[in-house]
């Protein structure tokens, strides 16, 4: 096959590249700034937000998919200020959606595969139940979320009607990563700023960069396969679990316990609804349709590490 990779410099795309490589496929690296191609694989300078040129170089490459991994995450983000830190991401997951899906329908009907987020769900539901793809994402979110939240749901849309398959990404760690060993998170804890917050009830599903590029390999064998799939590792964390534990990977002092009221003057609504509400997901649908499973089950085994 020839797939296109808009987003391939970024921590999902420098795994997958790689591995579609290997896999036979004749690949298309698009970014701002690519670097040399090697083999099979041909690097494309292109700004995501120009729509002429993004959908120019899809048509041009003539793929039979084209993979959508377009973020533009700072390394440190202030949760106070949301809005402003993913007003780029949200319109990669937006104006760049619209482009790749108009421009792989041109393009003959290629196939759509984009990144989205296992933990947009609504957490009403209650703390330890995993959330399954059919569940709701969240319906009121805190306010500096709520742009990023619709950003989210209209990639989802765009992708459905393209007949195409969203992988809702956990939280992803691995090389180049906030939760490497040299990213914004491991940062943190190591100068005792990432306290627990309130009981540290938010769960998260982690999956390793690797996992992620696995499935996206896994789901361009099955073209069938449309709607969304999470994409996470077996091994759902509270916070009050994983926080501690990865503070002592990293040698760092325990983390300190505040209540939410202190952590909501410091980091605002979203920032305690981060620590204390995100729902876990399962990933058993993506095993099942798929036939994926994660070659890293459980974060505990190298989250800082790699």
């Amino acid at each position: 096959m020839r797939i296109v990779v808009a987003g391939a410099t970024g921590v999902v795309g420098r795994q997958l590249v790689p591995m579609l490589s290997a896999a036979g496929h004749e690949v298309v690296a698009l970014s701002r700034r690519p670097g040399p191609g090697t083999g099979s694989v041909r690097t494309v300078a292109v700004d995501a937000l120009d729509r002429e040129a993004l959908g120019d170089a899809v048509r041009e490459a003539k793929p039979d998919a084209v993979v959508h991994l377009l973020t533009a995450i700072p390394g440190d983000i202030n949760p106070r200020r949301m809005e402003r830190d993913f007003a780029l991401t949200n319109r990669l997951r937006t104006e760049a959606t619209r482009t790749l899906a108009e421009a792989a329908r041109d393009a003959g009907g290629a196939r759509l595969i984009a990144q989205g987020l296992a933990y947009a769900y609504e957490p009403s539901y209650g703390q330890g139940a995993l959330a399954a793809e059919s569940d709701p994402f969240w319906e009121h979110p805190p306010k500096e979320w709520a742009t990023s939240l619709t950003a989210l749901e209209e990639l989802e849309r765009l992708t459905a009607a393209a007949d195409g398959l969203v992988l809702r990404f956990g939280h992803l760690y691995g090389p180049g990563t906030a939760y490497a060993a040299d990213g914004a998170t491991a940062r943190q804890i190591l100068a005792g700023k990432m306290p627990v917050v309130g009981d540290g009830g938010a769960t998260f599903s982690f999956v390793h960069t690797f996992d992620a590029a696995s499935a996206v390999l896994a789901a361009l064998a099955r073209p069938e396969v449309t709607g969304a799939l999470n994409v996470v590792d077996e091994d759902p964390a509270t916070v009050g679990d994983w926080l501690p534990a990865t503070a002592a990977l990293l040698g760092a002092p325990a983390p300190k316990h505040v209540p939410t009221a202190l952590a909501r003057l410091a980091a605002g609504a979203w920032g305690v609804a981060f620590m204390t509400r995100l729902r876990g997901a399962t990933n058993a649908r993506a095993r099942k349709v798929l036939g994926w499973t994660p070659a890293h089950p459980s974060w505990r085994t190298g989250l800082v590490t790699g």
